[in-house]
């Protein structure tokens, strides 16, 4: 079955906690009140995926500015995460969804391919989907979810 891809603005965004680069627990409800970017990308280290991850690294100063915090998503393990985020100099946090439990809760694991389908979703301070682009090229998903905050 492929990815459902059936989240769109006005819908609440699922709640999920996950171990990030630094192995420690985060949990989405500890940013509300905050604007969230959480873009989900298929594999660390890989041309598309280090030029999302780039791209917002070069915009945080602006998506910071405007309120907002980043958070990216992929199947790879801390210590992948923590090797690609200290090789970018990534300010954000990278999360660990090796089960494929947050990408589903997304509607973005695509079971059919066995890889996550590149999306980011713009989520409110209420926890509520603001913006979603599903299958977004690595440039745009910075264009867009800056357009977005």
């Amino acid at each position: 079955m492929a990815a459902k891809m059936d989240l769109q603005p006005g819908h609440r965004a699922p709640r999920f906690e996950a171990k990030t680069d630094e192995g420690v627990v985060l949990r989405l409800e500890e940013l509300l009140g905050r604007r969230v970017v959480l873009y989900f990308y298929p594999k660390d280290n890989t041309p598309g995926c280090t030029v999302q991850a780039c791209g917002f690294r070069d915009a945080y100063d602006t998506v910071e500015e405007k309120g907002a915090v980043v958070l990216g998503v992929s199947p790879d393990g801390v210590e992948s995460h923590r090797e690609f985020k200290e090789k970018y100099a990534l300010p954000f946090p990278l999360l660990v969804d090796e089960d494929h439990d947050i990408a589903d809760m997304y509607g973005v694991w695509d079971r059919e391919k066995n890889t996550i389908v590149r999306s980011h979703f713009l989520i409110d301070q209420a926890g509520k989907i603001e913006d979603v682009q599903y299958n977004v090229e690595p440039k745009r998903s910075v264009e867009r979810a800056l357009a977005s905050i």
